[in-house]
């Protein structure tokens, strides 16, 4: 059985700069680098690809001494979106990479100080240059008369990220020009059926989530890639009459559990590693997990807030 810990940690991978073998790992990655700001990191073998693009001079500049690679072909978010575009259709073209096989046609907004857009890149193709990404999670739960429950759903078996893993009741990605708030209502409707007026008036917004991941097989794709998170964080307490619903295929069904049975699902490894650390930020905040029930309260509520070593919204 897992820790709470042991979650954090299958979660929030990359090494933090004054933990053992930092400076090794981060030496082994190319810096995407953007009007002088990092941005995010590059694989060796992603770098090699973007090399054998024809013309990818045209685009691109890589300094293999420097260890940075840099987008060309324009002064605005616009043209630096098309450039890396086209790198990115022609890896799809030709099979570069497995996990642009699960190519979504989403733009995610990569940003630079101070919180302005940089360019848009395909949602797929984001772990591929390891820039932060954003997202909405959303936890409903029931106040009955056996206590606090909670809608939890399972992913459906067929996805290929994580299939079958369990998740929170409502999540999403926002993506370019999205607001957290429309983006949850949205994916409040798709995936679970519920109501935009019941989401707008009651979800509450409560905080964020932040962690470094990186991919395994059970991402789907190649291993190894970074993927660097944030996740906008949401309540919204039901009524026991109120039922999410699948909606669209990304959801084989629902589960009303209480918190034992949440926390044992937990512990057995079934939910997606970042909807674990979801979870423990609303056992945290809920009063649940406490420093009196859990040793390592301090690292855990510290390792869901993670500050990152380049430029963020």
């Amino acid at each position: 059985m897992k820790s709470y810990l042991d979650l954090v940690n299958d979660c929030d991978v990359f090494p933090y700069p004054t933990s053992d073998g930092y400076s090794l790992r981060i030496a082994s990655y190319y810096f995407f680098v953007h009007e002088g700001h990092t941005v995010g990191y590059l694989l060796p073998a992603v770098v090699n690809a973007i090399k054998n693009v024809d013309e990818y001079s045209v685009f691109w500049s890589i300094d293999d001494k420097a260890k940075t690679v840099r987008l060309k072909g324009g002064s605005s978010p616009e043209a630096y979106s098309l450039a890396i575009g086209k790198t990115i259709r022609n890896w799809r073209e030709n099979g570069i990479f497995e996990v642009l096989k699960g190519w979504r046609n989403e733009l995610y907004a990569v940003y630079a100080p101070p919180g302005k857009l940089a360019f848009n890149v395909e949602r797929s193709a984001t772990c591929l240059f390891g820039v932060l990404t954003y997202g909405i999670h959303m936890t409903a739960y029931v106040r009955s008369s056996s206590g606090l429950k909670m809608w939890i759903p399972r992913r459906s078996y067929n996805k290929q990220t994580f299939g079958g893993f369990l998740d929170n009741t409502v999540a999403g990605g926002l993506t370019s020009g999205e607001q957290p708030l429309g983006t949850l209502i949205r994916e409040a409707e798709e995936e679970a059926s519920l109501p935009a007026e019941l989401v707008r008036n009651g979800a509450k917004c409560a905080g964020a989530v932040t962690y470094f991941y990186v991919r395994d097989e059970r991402a789907g794709g190649e291993t190894g890639l970074l993927q660097p998170e944030c996740q906008y964080v949401y309540d919204l307490e039901l009524s026991e009459g109120v039922v999410p619903k699948p909606c669209d295929d990304e959801v084989e069904e629902f589960y009303l559990w209480g918190i034992e049975e949440v926390m044992g699902a937990l512990k057995s490894g079934q939910f997606k590693p970042n909807c674990a650390l979801v979870l423990l930020d609303f056992f945290i905040r809920h009063g649940i997990i406490t420093p009196e029930n859990e040793e390592s309260y301090i690292e855990i509520t510290s390792r869901l807030h993670r500050r990152f070593d380049f430029a963020t919204l």
